[in-house]
């Protein structure tokens, strides 16, 4: 069985009096889709930043092979290019096209050449049917439009492992799909991902593995099948009861 790729160590995180997240840990292996799932303000989004090293802990370790990934921490511009993260609010620069707000990264950050970049990135804007909004501008596409936008640019930096927090919670519901099949598509390609998601059904379709995160606490991890049709927890069997499926108990 191959190495984990990435793996969080007892992570602690606190705003203050309030923990957010409590003593986490679980590993990530090449290849593999991990879906976090649980309440809002549970911790789940805080858990992708701190991977990230976006905010900074108390204790834990965030490692990515062997290298430590923390905030402040050397090395960190080198290991951030090694995760791609896409964010609910889409971040795209309003100023830049489609086209070059997905080549700025691989041009400024990783120096590749131009006509590498232009032609790596028009590929994957095709893969994701917009090469014809190449030279629009953020203000001029959907919703979904951007969130598969955000979803290239993060693919332009050639990530070990794309974190996804929320992609599809400020879309309205007819875009939804259109964000999902994406990410779908890039599950078949073998592409280790963790993502943070409130779309249950998409949950069970996509997830190799399933982690329940409450009160800042890994209340349950196993496989979707287990979970969605037999979770162990009465706080689990609580939290998929607010969610209509037929597979659910």
């Amino acid at each position: 069985m191959a190495e984990p790729i990435l793996t969080v160590e007892h992570l602690v995180k606190g705003y203050g009096e309030n923990t957010v997240l409590d003593d986490v840990s679980f590993s990530v292996r090449p290849g593999e889709v991990v879906v976090v799932v649980g309440p809002s303000g549970c911790g789940k989004s805080t858990l992708l930043r701190c991977i990230n090293a976006l905010e900074p802990t108390q204790s834990g370790r965030v490692r990515l092979g062997n290298e430590t990934v923390a905030y402040g921490g050397k090395g960190l511009t080198s290991l951030r290019q090694r995760i791609g993260m896409v964010f609910q609010s889409y971040e795209l620069f309003p100023h830049l096209t489609v086209l070059d707000n997905v080549m700025l990264a691989p041009l400024k950050v990783a120096k590749r050449p131009k006509d590498e970049v232009q032609k790596e990135a028009e590929a994957l804007l095709d893969r994701v049917n917009l090469l014809n909004k190449a030279r629009s501008y953020p203000r001029e596409l959907s919703g979904g439009q951007k969130q598969r936008v955000a979803i290239v640019r993060a693919l332009a930096m050639h990530p070990e492992i794309l974190l996804f927090d929320e992609v599809t919670a400020a879309l309205d519901p007819e875009m939804v799909r259109e964000v999902l099949d994406v990410m779908l598509d890039l599950a078949k390609q073998g592409r280790t991902m963790i993502i943070v998601t409130h779309e249950m059904q998409f949950a069970r379709a996509i997830a190799d593995r399933v982690i329940f995160l409450d009160g800042g606490k890994i209340v349950e991890e196993s496989t979707p099948e287990a979970f969605f049709d037999h979770p162990k927890t009465e706080r689990a069997q609580k939290f998929l009861r607010t969610f209509t499926f037929d597979s659910v108990k």
